[in-house]
């Protein structure tokens, strides 16, 4: 059965922007790997790896990548007897304003992409390759 356009625009609209707190219970956490049949398998700050579902209304309308980010809440499932440790109430779409937010974890930080220059190393950017004369001499 097709959602209606309005819903899945008012779920996309949802993950466009971070809540301003988070409540009790609630954490960022990022994408280990899907466990099949909207659970997956996320870490959370302190480096424990937890087991979430994704609700109905997240279905087939918001895909998850593996590391990507969820807002997770553990408290949510916490009376159901079963292998669930939470719910996600929200998908980091827009990263870079959720950076922004006071209690983005700073073990997510982000790494930069390029490796760090060591000073004791001279920079080949920008040069020449050695000619054959500088080799023999």
């Amino acid at each position: 059965m097709a959602r209606p356009k309005r819903n899945l625009l008012a779920t996309a609209e949802e993950t466009q922007t971070p809540p301003d707190v988070l409540s009790d219970g609630q954490s960022v956490a990022k994408v280990v790997k899907a466990a099949g049949n909207n659970l997956y398998n996320v870490e959370l700050p302190s480096g424990r790896s937890i087991l979430v579902e994704l609700p109905a209304r997240f279905r087939s309308t918001i895909w998850i990548k593996r590391g990507g980010y969820l807002l997770v809440d553990t408290n949510a499932l916490a009376a159901r007897d079963n292998k669930l440790d939470g719910e996600v109430l929200n998908v980091v779409r827009d990263e870079k304003q959720w950076r922004k937010m006071s209690y983005w974890p700073a073990e997510f930080a982000k790494k930069p992409s390029y490796p760090e220059d060591s000073e004791d190393e001279e920079s080949t950017a920008g040069k020449m390759p050695p000619s054959e004369s500088d080799e023999e001499a």
